[in-house]
């Protein structure tokens, strides 16, 4: 199986010709394939969502309600997107295994419904989460640069939050002030920090979030300065024409403009902290107990992937935790959010919510995450396809989606509400 090779190749080699190659022709062809420096550039800017949207050629749809489900915005923005920035979407770190494995890990998880429910006829979708009632256990996940991908950027996403009634967490790479954001929301909504060890732009963080009334920072801590950089550069290098396009909207997304901007601000006050660049990104525990210390907001900490760190996070004070690969954009460790959650929400026991992220595309995949014993999941390509796509209605419309076919999966497998749903309803 050739899993590296770009959608268009893929077809090429399956479509039948009047004088095919032999076996041993073909296997001396796709050796040349793979040794072609251009394969590599060429898939990174071809990326696709593994399995769904590569099973066919799909008819591009004219507006957001006539989608069937969220790969159909997949493929409008690819076409509306500049290649570049579709890239930039779409892409995982290195051989893209984990950004496979989110979503392959979904068919492991096998789902065994009862029947015969009557309750079913009214399911009740909502879930508390520090003490407020959310209409859906569905959260937007905080996405970076979002005017790469719509010129209302994250107001469109807001608006959206808004109309559907959906939680909202802005990226520490917005495009938007915060501010403006959490005005466009109307309510509360939660702050990601991509925070460095130096305690004066940590400090200013947390101020600019309590200034912009969030009720909850969420801490990254599974970036460091020189995540997504492979992919980055081989953009730059195979697609130069964009790059002064990329460099101008969302160059503040990767570790290392974050770190590069923290420099400048160290200047502007009188400080040189570059001599800290390498390592500016670089946290622990003692720094987390400090974040802790210096606000009541809740804190949650996303990028927990194992269940000794999760046991640490509550011992250090995290109201909750998010299990997070950064949707295959940190390490390519090949390993899924799905894999490590049943160990992470044995070792939590309830004392905090446990949210997942990562590879989330079906109504399925939340309900078996909930099944497992997550709080809420968080998505976030399939509402980027949505903004990528029309804007604030192709938001709604993939949140509305996801939250249909989670109400469907339940009543067919005889879930009347979130608090049925548990692991008996996975087959062992």
């Amino acid at each position: 199986m050739i899993s590296h090779i770009n959608p268009t190749t893929k077809l090429w080699l399956a479509v039948p010709r009047r004088n095919p190659m032999n076996a041993i022709q073909r296997r001396n062809f796709v050796k040349f394939l793979l040794a072609s420096p251009m394969i590599g550039a060429a898939s990174s800017l071809n990326a696709k969502e593994p399995a769904e949207s590569l099973l066919e050629p799909r008819a591009l749809i004219s507006q957001a309600r006539d989608a069937i489900d969220v790969f159909d915005f997949d493929a409008v923005a690819a076409s509306r997107l500049s290649e570049a920035h579709y890239t930039y979407l779409s892409m995982g770190v290195q051989h893209e295994v984990t950004l496979r494995a989110n979503r392959s890990a979904f068919d492991g998880v096998k789902i065994q419904p009862r029947r015969l429910v009557g309750e079913v006829k009214d399911t009740d979708l909502s879930v508390e989460l520090f003490g407020e009632k959310l209409e859906r256990p569905i959260i937007l996940s905080p996405v970076s640069s979002q005017g790469a991908f719509h010129p209302e950027a994250e107001l469109a996403t807001a608006r959206a939050a808004k109309n559907t009634d959906s939680l909202q967490i802005l990226s520490g790479a917005s495009s938007t002030p915060l501010a403006e954001v959490a005005d466009a929301r109307g309510a509360p909504i939660w702050s990601q920090m991509y925070s460095t060890n130096i305690w004066m732009h940590t400090s200013s963080l947390i101020e600019s979030a309590v200034e912009a009334g969030c009720s909850t920072i969420v801490l990254t801590v599974d970036v460091t300065a020189t995540v997504f950089n492979q992919n980055r550069d081989r953009i730059r290098r195979f697609d130069r024409d964009n790059n002064a396009q990329c460099q101008a909207c969302h160059e503040v997304s990767t570790g290392e403009s974050i770190v590069e901007g923290v420099v400048e601000f160290g200047d502007a006050v009188g400080l040189d902290w570059s001599r800290k660049f390498e390592n500016l990104m670089i946290l622990d525990w003692e720094y987390v107990d400090r974040i802790r210390d210096a606000t009541d907001m809740n804190l949650v900490i996303k990028g927990i992937m194992s269940s000794r760190d999760a046991r640490l996070a509550i011992e250090h004070g995290a109201d909750g935790i998010i299990v997070s690969n950064h949707g295959g954009r940190g390490i390519d460790t090949g390993l899924s959010t799905v894999e490590v959650l049943p160990s992470i929400v044995d070792e939590v026991k309830g004392e905090i919510p446990v949210l997942v992220d990562s590879g989330f595309r079906r109504g399925t995949d939340i309900f078996k995450a909930l099944a497992i014993g997550a709080t809420a999941v968080c998505v976030g390509r399939p509402y980027a396809w949505g903004l990528a796509s029309f804007g604030q209605e192709g938001v709604e419309v993939a949140l509305d989606i996801l939250r249909s076919e989670l109400d469907v999966t339940m009543r067919g497998m005889g879930a009347p509400n979130l608090a049925s749903i548990s692991r008996d309803f996975l087959w062992k």
